[in-house]
């Protein structure tokens, strides 16, 4: 793999970081401050969109900052994983960015300047996780992405939002410092390296006993709380009492996908396919995440407030990912990746329905929103097309994955899996569906006609966009595949 040596990576990382200074500056102008946070969304996206023709062109970029400790470095590399996640979550940025601005100023939103610091930051750190080259470097932006969220967890600063966020935190950092951190420790020890390594950093295992990385495997997914495996996902149904555009920015483009993100570079690039096969820890964490995927989607169907209906479909989809990745088989990972994009976006187009649910009418639950289709029928037809994605319905983008998903478990030879695939989406339908008959089918309340009215156009033209992406991306599933071709290549052919 040629190496390209640029600071493209870090530009990426800091032009967020540094916009956080003219943010703060125009705290009293919020045109001229919401100005600088669409100009650093975009800067940032187009910073990403540049390096993708070197990445599918078999290059890597690379940027080392500086050297921690002998042999511990806090650099950057662009690899297709890494920057097929990047591309995603800059894009998101962008249209999130928008919504909020159309969020926070018809609510009228307190302290609207530290809510925009805290999304540039966030931001900013999930580009750096996304490009680290390194545990080391990962870890740093791992740890950094919980400290710039948790404001935004407690932007409501009431009893119910400030318990929210300590629930996030005490997970979120107890799990990773207990967990996750002594596992990088044990790795750099054991295979002298941080370094992410396509296929696995420990090379021959001779003389290592399999229960030995079997412990170090169990760390790492037990410290990596942000991707919501039970029981370490109580945090995130918690964390629904933020508002809706930070609920969208934790489910769709940063905290849970920085939660699987890092399962994948775990799996994919620390210890890889083989060694997972002959430890068999890929089969006991798919059979290990099927559990979460049905009880999660159990616990959604009883949920009637809307934001914890989604958050525990959230859980549900997170799991696929790992699943998908623990089966070890080539459609398996590619399914896993793919996911991540295809269910930001649906998820994304849930959250912002929720959001202009909430704007339109002040309502969070589902049984009070009888018959809106009628007075809000661009909203409930931007959650029809997320929420039958995410079922898996044709011609809609989360059939591509789905259809993946279930391939890499026949390839696997672990045909309860694909059950459990056919099973959950089921059960999505049985989560989802209701919330469509009763928006479109159930009468509108009789006080409710002259109040209801869609949300403001700048949270309506986003919810468009990430929809018909929702939509495209099963007709152009090549701008998917292309990244995970490479991956899946480079781990499967010999």
């Amino acid at each position: 793999m040629e190496m390209i040596h640029s600071a493209m990576p870090l530009y990426a990382v800091l032009v967020s970081l540094v916009a956080i200074v003219p943010i703060y500056l125009s705290r009293r102008n919020p045109n001229l401050r919401e100005s600088w946070t669409i100009i650093a969304a975009v800067a940032k996206f187009v910073i990403v969109l540049s390096m993708v023709p070197a990445v599918l062109g078999g290059k890597e970029i690379y940027f080392k900052l500086v050297t921690a400790y002998p042999g511990i470095d806090i650099a950057f590399k662009v690899d297709s994983l890494g920057l097929f996640f990047a591309l995603t979550a800059s894009f998101l940025w962008i249209l999130t960015s928008f919504y909020s601005i159309g969020y926070v100023r018809a609510l009228n939103e307190h302290a609207q300047t530290r809510y925009f610091i805290c999304f540039a930051g966030s931001l900013s750190v999930t580009i750096g996780a996304a490009f680290a080259a390194n545990l080391f470097t990962m870890y740093i932006f791992y740890e950094a992405l919980t400290l710039f969220t948790y404001p935004l967890i407690a932007h409501e600063e009431n009893e119910e939002a400030f318990k929210g966020a300590r629930i996030y935190l005490v997970y979120l950092l107890g799990t990773s410092i207990a967990f996750l951190l002594p596992a990088i420790v044990f790795t750099y020890f054991t295979a002298g390296t941080m370094d992410f390594r396509l296929g696995g950093v420990f090379g021959d295992t001779g003389g290592i006993h399999s229960l030995f990385f079997g412990v170090i495997f169990a760390f790492y997914i037990a410290g990596i709380a942000k991707a919501g495996i039970m029981p370490f996902h109580s945090w995130l149904p918690n964390a629904m009492v933020a508002p809706t555009p930070v609920s969208s920015l934790l489910h769709a483009v940063a905290v849970v996908k920085m939660g699987v993100f890092v399962v994948l570079r775990v799996i994919l690039y620390v210890f890889g396919v083989d060694l997972l096969r002959e430890i068999g820890a890929g089969a006991f964490l798919a059979s290990f995440a099927c559990v979460t995927i049905v009880v999660s989607s159990l616990i959604a169907m009883r949920q009637d407030n809307i934001k914890a209906r989604l958050a525990y479909s959230t859980i549900s989809q997170l799991s696929y990912i790992v699943v998908g990745a623990a089966l070890l088989s080539p459609s398996g990972i590619k399914a896993s990746i793919i996911h991540i994009t295809i269910h930001a976006f649906s998820k994304i187009s849930l959250f912002f329905w929720a959001g202009a649910v909430y704007v339109a009418l002040h309502k969070k639950y589902i049984s009070q929103i009888s018959g809106i289709a009628k007075k809000m029928p661009v909203s409930m037809a931007v959650f029809t097309i997320g929420a039958l994605s995410l079922i898996g319905i044709p011609p809609l983008s989360g059939f591509i994955s789905k259809y993946y998903f279930v391939s890499g478990a026949v390839e696997a030879g672990m045909l309860p899996v694909a059950v459990v695939f056919a099973v959950s989406s089921f059960l999505n339908a049985l989560y989802f569906l209701p919330i469509i008959y009763t928006a479109y089918m159930k009468p509108l309340d009789a006080g409710m006609d002259d109040k209801v009215t869609e949300a403001p156009l700048a949270m309506l033209i986003p919810m468009c966009i990430t929809a018909g992406a929702a939509v495209l991306l099963f007709f152009f599933p090549q701008v998917l595949t292309g990244f995970t071709d490479i991956i899946v290549s480079g781990l499967f052919t010999k």
